[in-house]
């Protein structure tokens, strides 16, 4: 787990505490595995959505630690839109809806590249083979993939099952944070800890009142 000193309200008035953050380091690891993988497949969708994913789990944190709820707010949302592309990503991967696996979607239709895992899953054998005998491709060659132990699509599901499974347990610990700095911030406000006139200056005008009417002549 990521540690981290997290504020609260009474750390607002020299009083402190420290705490766990609740985002384990899965959340940054995986992100960053999987941006790894869609970089070295040239795929440009995910590498955005990555990056953008990075940024937000990045903020979720900093809100935990720094106590700022919107921050995590923000994170709880953007788990739904998180889970949401993934699921487009199996979608497309297993060709659900139309969707084809062979087509240019996730590299903007500027290339022809494929998952990384596709030429490089476990047992993946690659193989070139010259195309001396085609006219105009004398300089290109073949490259064919046999062996695997896994079809690449399959690797990529996996990821993003992955995926949506820790965002969902990333969405209850954000919950759970967001309803407990909830709960302290009301419990402090009903003790005044945020109120610049505290109770006991209520009662000080009428208590020096009482003390001048003690000392009244008779």
């Amino acid at each position: 787990f990521a540690e981290g000193a997290c504020q609260n309200l009474e750390n607002k008035h020299h009083e402190s505490r420290s705490c766990n953050s609740p985002f384990p380091s899965p959340f940054q690891l995986a992100a960053l595995e999987r941006q790894v993988f869609d970089f070295l497949g040239y795929q440009w969708a995910p590498i955005l959505a990555n990056f953008l994913h990075i940024i937000i789990v990045i903020l979720g944190l900093f809100g935990t630690i720094q106590y700022r709820p919107r921050y995590i707010v923000v994170y709880a949302i953007w788990t739904a839109v998180w889970v949401t592309w993934n699921i487009f990503i199996i979608c497309f991967y297993l060709e659900v809806g139309g969707l084809s696996k062979d087509s240019e979607l996730l590299t903007f239709n500027i290339s022809r590249h494929q998952s990384w895992w596709s030429e490089n899953g476990p047992g993946c054998v690659r193989k070139e083979a010259s195309m001396s005998g085609i006219k105009g491709l004398d300089s290109h060659s073949y490259i064919s993939v046999i062996g695997c132990a896994l079809e690449y699509r399959y690797i990529e599901v996996m990821h993003s099952s992955f995926q949506i499974l820790i965002a969902l347990v990333g969405f209850v610990y954000a919950c759970y944070v967001v309803s407990v700095f909830t709960e302290e911030e009301d419990s402090f406000d009903f003790i005044g800890g945020f109120d610049p006139f505290p109770l006991y200056h209520v009662n000080e005008k009428p208590t020096n009142l009482l003390f001048k009417q003690t000392y009244l002549p008779a």
